[in-house]
């Protein structure tokens, strides 16, 4: 007899759908707390089993760490770990309360003196992180990171994110004013902050400002040639330019942004950067990127065998939600 208040069964997807295939890979490779979100998208898992999961990763001091996001290891909390917290908590709709709260404290403990959040704190001093994390503090011979300045990249994603979930709290209001400010002053933007200002606009209550800001965004984009708008190669004169912080929508040297990338969903602002055909192939791109095991690759040079393990997961998920929010069969 099934246990009282036992979890219903997932449901199976089609075989040889890209979700089934998918779920072999998640299995197979990912992290409990992947596996439990890839649950909850795709299989009708509980909310509570991704709290739970994403618990091990929380620390005294209401932030998170012990590697949450996988290119920055150790076990101390820092605004990039607790980024990745509140982007589970949002997708399963547990963005707020006293959870939220605690964050909200720890935010404010670490903050710049501009109200905004580092790239990385120096409490991750000699711990390993991936070379493109900004500050990274792996090498004995380099200058401890600090946390005089504040970073778009790190701060625009949790104030977009808190905003959309109806939290109020005194640290978002400086905290939102660095974010306009920067987005403002963006002029030759890196993809990384192209990305953290979209998710920044795309929740930020002043909607007319987002969109003005937003328009102008996206003439940046197309003028630098930011995005590849065709999947065969880079558009001509494509600009490349070096990251800083490397995170699992951030791919780093090399590796070319796509529309998709900025437009998560068709409910982006980003969204009207791109015209139909661009997007459609931009989407075409993403569902071929599945490999033979059934996850996705991730669009950098590892730099550790474990942590591209780990971020190959996070990957999976990503393209699996943004191919369903346009409409693309998955499963």
């Amino acid at each position: 007899m099934a246990e009282t208040g036992a979890s219903p069964l997932p449901c199976t997807p089609p075989a040889r759908s890209p979700l089934f295939s998918a779920e072999q890979f998640m299995w197979l490779t990912a992290r409990v707390l992947e596996q439990r979100l890839f649950a909850y998208h795709f299989l009708r898992g509980a909310p509570d089993a991704v709290e739970a999961a994403l618990d091990a990763y929380r620390n005294e001091d209401g932030g998170y760490g012990h590697a949450l996001e996988p290119d920055l290891r150790g076990p101390v909390s820092q605004p990039l770990h607790t980024a990745h917290a509140l982007r589970v908590l949002d997708a399963v709709g547990r963005c707020g309360g006293q959870r939220v709260e605690r964050v909200c404290r720890y935010l404010t403990s670490v903050s710049t003196a501009d109200g905004a959040l580092p790239a990385v704190h120096p409490s991750a001093r000699g711990y390993p992180a991936a070379p493109l994390v900004q500050g990274s503090p792996t090498a004995s011979d380099t200058p401890a990171p600090t946390a005089s300045r504040g970073s778009l990249a790190a701060t625009g994603p949790v104030v977009g994110l808190l905003h959309r979930n109806e939290v109020w709290h005194a640290w978002l209001f400086r905290a939102t004013d660095f974010c306009w400010q920067a987005v403002a002053n963006l002029e030759q933007p890196r993809p990384h902050e192209v990305l953290a200002a979209v998710a920044f606009l795309d929740s930020v209550p002043d909607r007319p400002r987002a969109q003005a800001a937003a328009d102008r965004l996206g003439r940046l984009v197309r003028a630098q040639r930011l995005a590849a708008l065709g999947p065969e190669g880079p558009v001509a004169g494509e600009r490349r330019v070096p990251q800083q912080v490397a995170h699992r929508g951030d791919p780093g040297p090399g590796p070319r942004h796509f529309p998709h990338d900025f437009a998560k969903s068709p409910a982006s602002l980003a969204r009207a950067w791109f015209t139909d055909d661009e997007m459609a192939r931009s989407l075409d791109h993403l569902a071929a990127g599945q490999q033979e095991d059934g996850g996705w690759p991730v669009r950098r040079r590892p730099w550790a065998p474990v942590p591209a393990f780990e971020a190959r997961a996070l990957v999976t998920i990503e393209a699996l939600c943004t191919l369903r929010a346009y409409g693309r069969f998955v499963g």
